[in-house]
């Protein structure tokens, strides 16, 4: 179960737009994440160079918390708001749930929604 403060550390960190970092320092070695109804991507390396291809393609990029965050035991329930701009100009206004499970002070499994 994460303390308050770890997820407070946590969100911090995604808000100050290093989600590589985030992710380096936060999940599990085999943690799964998955993408709604997506099949999951399974290994901490793999989320990591995810996470660098999404920050090279984007121009900037705004992470923002939408409080409360809801936490039970080993689980979280965050809502996020991702604002992407590409390097062509467009943007992308992004929204999800982040449903997760922590082992510890690190995230085993996350599902977005």
């Amino acid at each position: 179960m994460p303390t308050p403060q770890t997820l407070e550390r946590f969100i911090a960190r995604v808000e100050s737009n290093d989600h590589v970092g985030a992710v380096e320092d936060f999940y599990t070695v085999d943690a799964s994440m998955q993408e709604n109804q997506s099949t999951p991507r399974i290994g901490r390396d793999a989320h990591v160079e995810r996470e660098r291809k999404v920050m090279a393609n984007a121009r900037s990029v705004r992470s923002s918390c939408v409080r409360p965050v809801f936490a039970a035991g080993d689980h979280v329930a965050i809502r996020w708001i991702f604002h992407f701009e590409w390097h062509d100009g467009t943007a992308t206004i992004m929204e999800e749930m982040a449903w997760q499970r922590w082992e510890g002070e690190r995230i085993a499994q996350e599902q977005f929604f």
